[in-house]
């Protein structure tokens, strides 16, 4: 960077640092440096003024040292989480707390401690993120990245070393440590690779060789996996509504607005605990970078965010970001493979977990030219290693530390056609799809994300058997690991080899609008379907999920209306319609009266209910007890009397199939559950759908996947607590994001389970309280309306 630029900024920080101690008594400013110095941190520095709900607006003079004040500031809201994280990525969850309590669900889908650590230490011990740091741009991340990152690192042991922990869930406890740079460079693959090897942990860690291999007797020995089993099982593991991450966002062209200007609502659904949380703040390097939104927890970037220009959120894609390989052993030893006739030998890795209370444990790994070998992807989909055949994962996100590169592009851009640039240059999205909109009225989707370059003409040629069943229900492919013309190959236009290039996306650009809910990029806008995409990115002309057909309904009403401004995002995210119960609530209210003869009361309450999920709705809760029940037992196919056609996808299937086996007794059972928990057939929502925070009950509106509730809640089941008392998953960062022709974006924001997971802190639940009655945060982005802050803040904070 040139001296001038330098001195520019420099200037510009000490401008504003100034502009607030002018504007604040002197006890408003906290200076909260230390007198010595850490080597990782020595000279940095940045201000985080503080406004409503504990929204830090951080400000510094460069990359390193707006890291520095991010990883201070998470630090302060999250330290516990945060904490616990980096105990996971580096393999000593077993050391602390033994190797079968409960794991960090967050960052893979281990089972025990052991699995995780087992595979986390194999990454630490094998150097991955070492060598990944190590790649240049633009396959491997930036120098601005890795300068945020070393500063975070630095931003979050200077919290350490200033701060007594106040969070019971860590106080006073050995393993809340200083980090490095490394460790967040860690935490960082972790999530990159969530989808692929972190989807397949107790796979790959548990894989071992058959103990008696049979010589000659290549594929005869053990179990084969059965294609057509296989094939539900995986399109089961990677259907929508069986997620515990989902999003709705829509992005309006001018074409749409009061204005002409472009308006964005992103609504993504994450878990309301641990380290998959959101958390909020403002980036600030003057003159470089400004802007505001949500980061994941232990990431240095804003993940979903805006500026004065532009608006982004993501939904989770249905692109998979994995295949298999299909691997034919050398007749006599099951540790080596064949490709072309020759023989190559699997690469074991060694890896030695410490344990609490107990001796180390020592397992091997085996990894082969296309990754690890995998004994299975989750328990419902079983991979045996016989004597004659095995399977390696291929996950290319695995070569991927580039996504938070692809959020700072994000944050300095000026309008969408920056945003598709931005993805065309870091490639770095692993499960998500980008939805935008920008201050000149333009709208935009791509489904950019690191893929398996799988086409479905290498598909056709090279499926297994197994693959030939699993890759069309699914989009997983099981390719012949045998052959070398099975490679993946590389477009010219990707920054890696063996994923898809940017011009092989679904892309859609101004529409009046964009949106997705968790489905392929098919009906991003239901008069301009997409097609021509591989199938590994998703499904063409299949049945849509009702939080997508009822989305498009309301988003195309919306848009056909036209004059769209802000509030009417802010009113869609709280309209809790029930596209189930518009579809189904009167048919089932009709045939109550045979279902539960002599109980008119539960019919009753079904017809009379409002088809919300608003907290006061009477009936909701039957229904969606009865719902579950029913869309659980009931196949697919049997649950409509007008089947799904691909010419009508929004309002297909429909007309509740009330003599469809199954019908009577889920309406039965719910009815009967609710009578034996204590609760009134027609008690209102709000009364059994609540979460308890320090001792307080705050009641929760939304409804579930299967009720296809725009404001998604997945709550937790309880009877004897009276009824759903805590939120697994569901919305949690809301922004609604719009211009006026100012200087400053007109943004409404909202954390559902607000910033901080510490009991004892201010910030706990404030904005839970808001969440409960729809109500938001008026984004304070300009300086002048920081400054006007009456909750404002400020810390100086330094190494």
């Amino acid at each position: 960077m040139h001296l001038r630029t330098r001195l520019k900024q420099w200037a510009l920080t000490a401008s504003a640092l100034a502009v607030v101690s002018a504007a604040l008594p002197g006890a408003a400013v906290a200076d909260t440096g230390d007198r010595g110095h850490h080597p990782s941190d020595r000279g940095l520095s940045a201000v985080i003024r503080y406004t409503e709900y504990g929204i830090p607006h951080i400000v510094a003079r460069d990359y390193a040292n707006l890291g520095f004040g991010t990883g201070w500031a998470q630090a302060a809201d999250q330290v516990c989480t945060l904490a616990d994280g980096f105990l996971t990525v580096n393999g000593e969850r077993s050391r602390y707390f033994g190797t079968d309590a409960a794991p960090d669900g967050s960052l893979s889908s281990a089972a025990t401690n052991l699995s995780s650590d087992l595979y986390f230490r194999g990454v630490k011990d094998a150097g991955t993120v070492e060598a990944l740091l190590a790649t240049p741009a633009p396959a491997g991340p930036s120098r601005d990245l890795k300068e945020l990152m070393r500063g975070w690192a630095a931003g979050y042991n200077a919290w350490l070393r200033k701060n007594r922990v106040s969070d019971p869930a860590c106080a006073g406890a050995d393993w809340v440590r200083p980090v490095t740079a490394l460790d967040v460079a860690r935490r960082g693959f972790a999530v990159s690779v969530l989808g692929g090897q972190g989807r397949a942990v107790d796979g790959i860690t548990a894989a071992a060789p058959p103990a008696a291999p049979a010589a000659g007797r290549a594929g005869a020995s053990g179990p084969v996996p059965d294609p057509e089993r296989a094939a539900e099982a995986a399109r089961e593991l990677f259907a929508a509504e069986n997620a515990t991450m989902g999003s709705n966002a829509v992005a309006f062209s001018g074409s749409a607005t009061a204005n002409g200007r472009g308006l964005l609502l992103g609504n993504p659904h994450y878990p309301w605990q641990g380290g998959r949380r959101f958390w909020q703040s403002q980036q600030t390097i003057p003159g470089e970078l400004n802007v505001s939104g949500a980061s994941l927890l232990g990431t240095t970037v804003v993940n979903i965010g805006f500026n004065d220009k532009v608006a982004w959120s993501h939904t989770v894609a249905t692109g998979v970001p994995l295949n298999l390989h299909q691997l034919t052993l050398v007749p006599g030893d099951p540790t080596a493979y064949l490709v072309d006739g020759r023989p190559e030998r699997m690469t074991p890795r060694r890896v030695t977990v410490p344990v609490r209370g107990a001796a180390p444990v020592t397992r091997t790994q085996w990894w082969t030219r296309y990754g690890p070998v995998v004994g299975g992807l989750g328990a419902q989909l079983p991979l045996p290693w016989t004597a004659g055949t095995a399977y390696a994962l291929n996950d290319p996100n695995a070569s991927n530390l580039r996504g938070s590169d692809t959020a700072l592009g994000f944050g300095r851009a000026r309008s969408t056609a920056d945003i598709a640039e931005t993805l065309r240059r870091t490639q770095g999205l692993p499960w998500v799809n980008t939805i935008a909109a920008d201050s000149a009225g333009h709208s935009f989707f791509s489904q950019s994300q690191v893929l398996p370059r799988i086409t479905d003409e290498l598909a056709a040629r090279c499926s297994t058997p197994l693959g030939r069943a699993t890759y069309p229900a699914s989009g997983v492919a099981v390719l012949d690991g045998s052959r070398s013309d099975c490679a993946l190959g590389s477009d010219p236009d990707a920054v890696q080899p063996g994923v898809f290039g940017p011009a092989r996306m679904p892309v859609l650009r101004d529409t009046p609008y964009v949106a997705n809910s968790n489905d392929s990029a098919w009906l991003t806008h239901a008069e301009r379907p997409l097609a021509g995409y591989e199938r590994i990115f998703g499904t063409i002309g299949t049945p849509r999920s009702l939080r997508t057909r009822g989305g498009i309904e309301d988003v195309a009403a919306m848009a056909a209306r036209g004059d769209l401004t802000v509030s009417d995002l802010q009113r869609q995210q709280f309209a809790n319609r029930a596209p189930a119960g518009d579809l189904a609530a009167a048919d089932a209210a009709r045939a109550c009266e045979t279902a539960l003869p002599g109980d008119p009361e539960a019919c009753r309450v079904i017809g009379a209910w409002d088809r919300t999920v608003n907290t006061d709705s009477r009936g909701a809760l039957l229904f969606d007890r009865f719902w579950r029940r029913f869309t659980a037992t009931v196949p697919a196919a049997r649950q409509w009397r007008v089947p799904f056609s691909p010419a009508d996808p929004v309002r297909t299937p429909n007309t509740l199939d009330t003599d469809a086996p199954g019908f009577a007794k889920a309406l039965a059972d719910a009815v009967a559950e609710l009578r034996t928990a204590g609760i009134a057939l027609d008690a209102p929502l709000g009364d059994h759908q609540f979460v308890v925070r320090n001792g307080t009950r705050i009641p929760v509106s939304g409804g579930t996947e299967s009720l296809g509730v725009w404001n998604k809640t997945e709550p937790v089941w309880n009877p004897s607590g009276g009824g759903y008392t805590e939120v697994a998953h569901g919305t949690s960062h809301l922004q609604a994001v719009g211009w006026d022709g100012g200087r400053c974006p007109v943004a409404r924001t909202l954390l559902s389970y607000a910033q901080s997971s510490d009991p004892t802190s201010p910030h706990y639940s404030d904005q839970t309280r808001l969440y409960a009655g729809g109500r938001w945060v008026t984004s304070r982005f300009c300086e002048k309306d920081i400054l006007r802050s009456p909750a404002l803040r400020v810390v100086v904070v330094r190494g």
